[in-house]
C-alpha cells in the first residue's frame, strides 16, 4: 500500500507506513518521520557525497544488503554521480542526496546511509579523517571512550580539531576535518596513529583487523580512510535491534561514559539533542576548519 505525498514540489509514493521495522515496534512511518524532522541536520552531511545504501527493507531482523548502483525505479530528478571503482577504468553511478525530496525517497527504501570521506567533485581527495573504534567483547563503548580521549590528544598534537559520534552500533567514530589531500596519504597517516595507540595502550588497543586479536580490546580501524570505503553517516538510523542512530556526542559525554548504555541514542532522542546542542559535527562542514596532514605523513 503506497501513499502519495508531495515534498517540495516532488511527488513521492511512500509505501507500507505501518510496517514494523524493529522488534521494538518502530514502524516505517516513524522512520520517515524521523528523517523528515531531522533533515536540517542530516542533509548537510550527505550532500555531495556519493552514497552507499545498506538496505534492510524487511526490517532490522531481515536481510541486509549493500547497494551502490542506482536502485531500480530511481526518479529522473534524483541527482547522481559517476565515481571510480577499484577495477581499472571501472565506474559506478551513485545517488547524491542533495535535498529533502531525495532524502525522503531514499529513506522510503529503508536504508542506512554510508558516505565516503570525499565529495563527488573530487573523488579520492579526502576532506576528513576518520577512525572507527570497534570494541571486541567483553570490551564496550566505555573502553572506546578511553581510546577516543587518547586519540583526541594525539591528533591535537598534530593540529587537528577532533569530533566524535556514536557508530549507532557498539562503538565510536572519531573525526577531524582536513585540508583536502589524497586518501592514500590519509590512510597511511591514520594507520601510523593506530599503531601508536596500540603501543601506548597494548592491553587495550589493536590496529590489525584479525578477529582473533580483538576480544577484550578496541580495534582502531584506520582503513575507512581508504577511498573505496564508506562510513555510517551522522544521524543515520542503523539496522540494529532498536532504532539506534549514529549520534554526535560531546567530549564531556565521553568523559562521563561509565556504563555500556550511556551513549546509546535512538530516533526519539535526536530532536531534543539537536535542540540542546545543535549539530555538534557542524564544524566538519566548514572548509576553513580543515588542517593539513603533518609534512612527515606519507
Amino acid at each position: 500500500m503506497s501513499q502519495m505525498t508531495e515534498v517540495e514540489g516532488r511527488r513521492l509514493a511512500l509505501s507500507n507506513l505501518d510496517k514494523v521495522l524493529y522488534p521494538t515496534g518502530f514502524t516505517k512511518g516513524e522512520l520517515l518521520h524521523y528523517y523528515a524532522t531531522t533533515a536540517d541536520a542530516v542533509l548537510p552531511h550527505l550532500r555531495d557525497r556519493p552514497l552507499s545504501f545498506l538496505r534492510y527493507p524487511d526490517g532490522a531482523e531481515g536481510e541486509h544488503f549493500f547497494a551502490k548502483n542506482l536502485p531500480p525505479g530511481t526518479p529522473d530528478w534524483v541527482r547522481t554521480a559517476v565515481v571510480p571503482r577499484s577495477g581499472a577504468g571501472e565506474t559506478g553511478r551513485h545517488v547524491l542526496v542533495q535535498d529533502m525530496p531525495t532524502l525522503m525517497w531514499a529513506a522510503n527504501l529503508v536504508t542506512e546511509f554510508h558516505t565516503p570521506q570525499w565529495t563527488a567533485d573530487d573523488p579520492g581527495t579526502a576532506d576528513r579523517l576518520v577512525f572507527d573504534l570497534d570494541p571486541g567483547g567483553p570490551a564496550t563503548i566505555v573502553e572506546c571512550c578511553a581510546v577516543a580521549q587518547w586519540l583526541r590528544e594525539r591528533l591535537g598534537e598534530d593540529g587537528f580539531e577532533v569530533f566524535a559520534k556514536t557508530s549507532g552500533s557498539k562503538g565510536l567514530h572519531i573525526l577531524a576535518p582536513l585540508e583536502p589531500v589524497a586518501a592514500e596519504r590519509v590512510t597511511s597517516y591514520a594507520k601510523g596513529i593506530a599503531v601508536e595507540a596500540e603501543r601506548a595502550m597494548p592491553g587495550l588497543v589493536v590496529h590489525r583487523m584479525a578477529r582473533n586479536l580483538r576480544p577484550g580490546k578496541i580495534f582502531v580501524d584506520w582503513s575507512q580512510n581508504t577511498a573505496a570505503k564508506t562510513t555510517a553517516a551522522p544521524y543515520t538510523l542503523r539496522a540494529r535491534p532498536s532504532p539506534t542512530v549514529s549520534t554526535p556526542v560531546t567530549w564531556d559525554e565521553i568523559d562521563a561514559c561509565a556504563e555500556p548504555g550511556a551513549l546509546s541514542f535512538e530516533a526519539d532522542d535526536i530532536a531534543p539533542r539537536l535542540a540542546d546542542h545543535g549539530d555538534l559535527l557542524d564544524p566538519l562542514l566548514d572548509p576553513g576548519r580543515g588542517r593539513p596532514l603533518p609534512a612527515t605523513a606519507e
